[in-house]
Parts: C-alpha cells; structure tokens; sequence
C-alpha cells in the first residue's frame, strides 16, 4: 500500500505527514492540522511509531496529539522529550513494510533526515519537487538562523551516493510526492536537478 498524506486536506500550513501501512505502521513526521490524529485513526486502529525527519514546528506541531492518540514510539535524531529511539546516520528503521535507512542530511535542520528504502524516499525538506519556487526538483531553504547552504549540498550529494537505483518514488515534506510512473525523469534525477540549483549560490526565493 502506498503511504498516504493525513494531512492533504489541512487549511493551514503544515508539513506533509505520511501514514505508512504494515509491519510497522508508521507516521514519518506529524505536521500541524489540527485533528491528524483522528484522521490517522479513520485508517488503521493501532500506530507503533512515528518517526520525524527533522523538528521544525510545522513537522512537530501536533506530535503530542499524535503521540497521546496512540501507544507508538518516537523516533528522532534530535533531542526530544517523548523521544523513545534515538536515530542515527546509517541505522536501519522499518516504515510500513520497508526497510529504510537513516541519512543525516542537515543545512535546512541540524537534526535533518531522510529515510532511503528500496522503492521510496521520504526526503523531509531537504529536497522536495515542487514548493513554489521549482517545479521539477528544488531544495530546502537555508537563510535562517542555524541553517547552510554548503552543508545542504553536501546532503544531497551523500541522498545521492546511498540512493538505491530502485527507488522509484519520493515523498517530500512539502508539495507533491514524485513517482516515476508519473513523471519523465527518475527520483535520480530530479535530486540531481535540485542539487545543480541549490549549488548555483543564488536565493531560493527572490526575496531573500
């Protein structure tokens, strides 16, 4: 099965939360939608854990609703209070029914992730494929406080050193998931192409 996004039908701004059915039913970040959580359990009856690819507030921000909801188990690389399993860059954890492993991917967030399996990425912000300012591969922002540009890059270059050539499929903090089936180019290759412009120096924004 395919993860599904709880928070597709939010009105406000939050972050893309991935319900991952199977094995392991798993929750890859939480978002900020008031009432996730009920929508989390209009599919499956029971959680085992959630796994955050990074703590900006839009990713965390209705975590303790999540958490309180269901008897599931957090996984982060940062420090949290209801952590109960500390991530970290190359260690394996299940989603859904897919094995993943752990990257540490910082410059959008010192405690960034991402989660390489077989088919999919889950790919936080580090890398999304389209948000506004591209539309066909584009990377997280990195002009506020704590965040870098150069370590960015240096994250999507290591995404592309583990990178299976069998994924097919992304699943992006923001905008839309990209699939093969769907799109010209490979997961490869949209990452590369965010890598080339992220690399180009230039603001992600024009405004910044």
């Amino acid at each position: 099965m395919e993860p599904r996004n709880v928070t597709a039908d939010a009105e406000a701004f939050t972050c893309n939360a991935y319900l991952a059915e199977g094995e392991a039913t798993t929750l890859v970040d939480a978002g900020t939608m008031p009432g996730v959580e009920a929508v989390v359990a209009d599919h499956v009856a029971d959680l085992d854990r959630v796994v955050l690819t990074h703590q900006h507030g839009d990713h965390v921000g209705e975590l303790d609703a999540v958490l309180d909801a269901f008897d599931a188990d957090l996984y982060a690389y940062g420090d949290h209070p209801r952590r109960d399993v500390a991530l970290d860059d190359g260690d394996e954890v299940l989603i859904g029914d897919e094995a993943c492993e752990v990257v540490y991917t910082p410059g959008h967030a010192t405690d960034h992730v991402a989660f390489l399996g077989e088919r999919r990425v889950y790919s936080g912000d580090v890398v999304v494929y389209n948000d506004g300012a591209f539309d066909d591969g584009s990377f997280g922002r990195t002009d506020m406080a704590g965040q870098s540009r150069e370590r960015l890059i240096e994250s999507l270059d290591e995404i592309l050193d583990r990178l299976p050539e069998s994924v097919t499929a992304m699943y992006p903090g923001h905008g839309d998931p990209y699939r093969e089936s769907e799109g010209g180019d490979t997961v490869r290759e949209v990452i590369a192409r965010a890598r080339e412009r992220a690399a180009r120096r230039e603001p992600k924004y024009p405004e910044e």
